[in-house]
């Protein structure tokens, strides 16, 4: 194609907006993946592949007849390397592993290069603009070596197709432009990948501290089951949580307000005054503590110190934010952790996740603590009921059978005399001790029955109150008892006629020995709402009011064991009683317990 027209030197045009657009888009995305680099080289070789056609048009001489070659070769060489570019683009679409695309392409970019200067002439070819995109891809993505083995691949081409000496200069001054500025944007790309690697290491290194202390957190408070130790632990993790601040975790104010009654009250704190660690907190409507209670999540304040209910604390006016974290498991309040700082923009999304997390793990802790309290609480109650049923054991021996086979043995012993002084008397005498021991047996058996009524295992609820209503009969001939049940009585489930049997026995016992009843009615009735069990008696009756208000000072626990086991049951117990009216039991169950 030698002697075409010297329009084909305007393919140099795009020299500039190569070169521009390599460096642009490497000092922008030096810190990208490799893939990035290689979906922006396949769009430039796309540019490049699609300026040739017009370049080569307008560049055509005037004496190109149709049917010259060197335009449909140099149109094969663009079909090919566009084959070649769709292929790279079809590997990074399905992120097919190509490690050798980069050098592959190379290779590809610097043969159609020298193919296509030798089929549009090399000394005079409009295309030497081209040569440029392999030395620059070169430069940037490899080294110095790879940009010097590839000028002088295309220089040798180039010289051999019988180019001159201004064109090799070209090449050579690019290569150096090239190599320049490779060496730049490499130094600085690593640098920028090594800032990003420590800014990244920072981060991991933060992330695993907070985690070590939300774990050190979690081992602290699973570990205790003391109120006051999981307190102090929310405040120090959380500090310890956020020490990534740098200097102004150290000034952050803390506290735990726990709820008492209608207030909150100061439970722990962290550079909090002594004096405002004795207030206590009246929830406002509007307040920051009020709305974190209400919506369960975590409140931001910007002015503690005009906040109506964070303005009681005087160690807080002159903190400039604030954020107000529920303690809250389920539906049920334990109360609000607040921390406050004197610097801006302390606390962020981020911080304010790691302070819930804290308070979320503290209120498991807590649930737990007061589960453990009232598990003690129980214990200690059923130990004091051990007790109580042991005291009334003693009690009724002491005062019952004790007393009567004392009385057995003195009139042994007084059997024993007659029989050398007085032998006709004695037979009488035996017939007395007969009848006592007969006496004491009937009322061990009795205590038996109550301690475990066989039969209401066996036969039922009905058997055995009208068991029991016989032996009071038996052991106090002149008490009426007067047993009155419906059907729905044999219906209950076997927990709720247990339970029955020895509430009816506490109030049945508690009227025959202090009210000095002489009737006693147990009743049995079905309403819309529940099912009715009542001890009725004639007794003397006494003060509710005044005898439940010192009850704990007393040495019998009947009443409260009668209301604690009627809870267990879900059933509601209930006592009427006035001095001289008599007394009234009531128990009322769900009736879901009546069996159908």
């Amino acid at each position: 194609m030698r002697g075409h027209n010297p329009r084909r030197n305007c393919g140099f045009f795009f020299l500039a907006i190569i070169l521009t657009c390599e460096v642009l888009f490497e000092m922008r995305s030096s810190s990208s993946r490799a893939s990035r680099v290689d979906w922006w080289i396949i769009g430039l070789r796309w540019l490049l592949l699609i300026s040739v056609i017009p370049v080569l048009i307008v560049s055509q001489p005037a004496d190109t007849k149709p049917d010259n070659h060197w335009l449909q070769a140099a149109l094969i060489l663009v079909l090919v390397t566009g084959v070649f570019n769709l292929v790279a683009m079809v590997l990074l679409v399905f992120e097919v592993p190509a490690r050798l695309l980069a050098p592959a392409s190379l290779l590809v970019d610097t043969l159609v290069t020298i193919a296509l200067l030798a089929t549009t002439g090399s000394t005079s070819s409009p295309l030497l603009y081209y040569a440029l995109f392999p030395i620059l891809t070169a430069a940037l993505r490899f080294n110095a070596i790879v940009d010097l083995i590839t000028v002088t691949v295309i220089g040798i081409g180039y010289y051999g197709l019988g180019g001159k000496v201004p064109g090799l200069l070209i090449l050579v001054c690019a290569a150096l432009i090239s190599g320049g500025l490779g060496t730049v944007i490499r130094r600085q790309t690593l640098e920028r990948k090594q800032a990003e690697e420590e800014g990244e290491l920072q981060r991991l290194r933060s992330t695993r501290e907070q985690a070590r202390a939300i774990f050190e957190m979690a081992s602290t408070l699973s570990a205790t089951l003391n109120y006051q130790r999981i307190l102090d632990a929310v405040l120090d993790v959380s500090i310890l949580g956020l020490k990534e601040m740098g200097p102004a975790s150290t000034r952050i104010i803390s506290m735990v307000l726990l709820l008492s009654a209608d207030t909150l009250v100061v439970a722990a704190s962290r550079h909090l005054t002594s004096h405002d660690e004795k207030l206590s907190l009246q929830l406002v409507n509007n307040g920051s503590v009020s709305r974190a209670l209400a919506r369960a999540e975590p409140v931001m304040c910007n002015d503690p110190e005009h906040d109506p209910e964070l303005t009681t604390y005087s160690a807080l006016h002159r903190c400039v934010s604030a954020v107000c974290v529920p303690l809250r498991a389920g539906f049920e309040n334990y109360g609000v952790a607040v921390f406050a700082s004197p610097d801006q923009d302390v606390f962020t999304v981020d911080n304010i996740d790691v302070l819930q997390a804290v308070c979320n793990q503290a209120t498991i802790a807590l649930q737990n603590a007061q589960l453990f309290e009232s598990l003690q609480a129980e214990k200690a109650r059923i130990v004091e009921i051990e007790e109580d049923a042991r005291k009334k054991l003693a009690r009724d021996l002491h005062d019952g059978p004790t007393q009567s086979v004392a009385a057995i043995a003195m009139r042994v012993n007084y059997a024993r005399t007659l029989l050398q002084k007085s032998p006709a008397r004695v037979p009488e005498e035996l017939e007395k001790i007969e009848n006592l021991a007969r006496s004491t047996t009937k009322e061990i058996r009795q205590m038996l029955f109550t301690l475990r009524p066989l039969i209401l295992e066996t036969q039922g609820l009905r058997a055995a109150l009208e068991t029991l209503v016989q032996k009071l009969h038996d052991n106090a001939p002149d008490l009426n008892v007067h047993l009155e049940l419906d059907e729905n009585a044999e219906r209950l489930d076997k927990d709720a006629q247990g339970m029955i049997f020895y509430v009816v026995e506490e109030a049945v016992g508690n009227a025959r020995k202090h009210a000095q009843a002489t009737d006693i009615w147990i009743r049995s009735t079905r309403d819309t709402s529940a099912y009715l069990i009542e001890v009725i008696d004639n007794g003397t009756g006494f003060d509710v009011g005044k005898v439940q208000s010192n009850y704990d000072k007393r040495g019998s626990l009947g009443m409260l064991n009668m209301s604690e086991r009627a809870e267990v049951m879900k059933a509601k117990l209930s006592i009427a009683s006035a001095t001289g009216q008599g007394t009234r039991v009531t128990l009322r169950f769900p009736l879901e317990r009546i069996q159908a």
